[in-house]
């Protein structure tokens, strides 16, 4: 039984540029992490801090209903959670592909 071969970390072309396929798989993977993401988003910002906020008001963190400490703190906390999140896969993304910022 054949099996399938281990997936390598992409190379760059001699001329330093990324392949078609590198780009499209590179793209793939940028636009499934965000779709990810997004949708926590809205998760978090529409049903849990606005649509669910009266019922999660029957219970409480640091003294607030969760409902108001949710829309108020608390999904603010997880958006920055997010985009420390997307910064740190995606810069092990580039690293696989052999993408350097310049600075």
């Amino acid at each position: 039984m054949a099996t399938a071969p281990a997936a390598t970390p992409a190379r760059r072309a001699p001329s330093g540029e990324l392949s078609d396929a590198q780009k499209e798989a590179y793209w793939r993977y940028n636009v499934k992490l965000t779709t990810i993401l997004l949708a926590i988003w809205f998760v978090v910002t529409f049903l849990i801090s606005g649509i669910w906020a009266g019922y999660l008001n029957q219970w409480t963190i640091l003294g607030f209903p969760l409902g108001y400490y949710m829309a108020a703190q608390g999904s603010l906390a997880i958006f920055v959670i997010e985009i420390a999140i997307y910064a740190y896969l995606m810069n092990q993304k580039d690293e696989e592909f052999g993408i350097r910022e310049e600075g």
